[in-house]
């Protein structure tokens, strides 16, 4: 049964690094700030998901298995804020580049 998690530990977190680096590639290749933000978001969350989910087996009792799914919790969180963020940016900024060609201040 052992040799089973393992195996499964070690397929989700190759599966979870696999698309972490196609959203690695996805910030790089694409052309404008929202698409890489696009794919960089989707396919990082699915990775860490599946990180996550391929270590819950690993982890040593209750306690471990909790604390890994407060820090998946987390950064899915932080990483929706921080889209966001870097989204309503982008578009700010485009909007501004296409419209009356004045840069607004930002605001705090």
């Amino acid at each position: 049964m052992s040799a089973l998690m393992d195996a499964f530990t070690v397929l989700m977190v190759l599966a979870g690094a696999f698309f972490f680096m196609a959203g690695t590639v996805g910030l790089l290749r694409f052309p404008d700030a929202l698409s890489r933000l696009h794919a960089l978001t989707k396919v990082d969350t699915l990775g860490l998901g599946l990180i996550a989910l391929g270590l819950l087996p690993q982890a040593g009792g209750p306690l471990a298995a909790l604390k890994i799914l407060l820090a998946l919790g987390l950064v899915l969180f932080a990483g929706a804020v921080a889209g966001q963020l870097i989204a309503a940016v982008a578009r700010r900024e485009r909007r501004d580049d296409n419209g009356a060609g004045k840069r607004s201040a930002p605001s705090s």
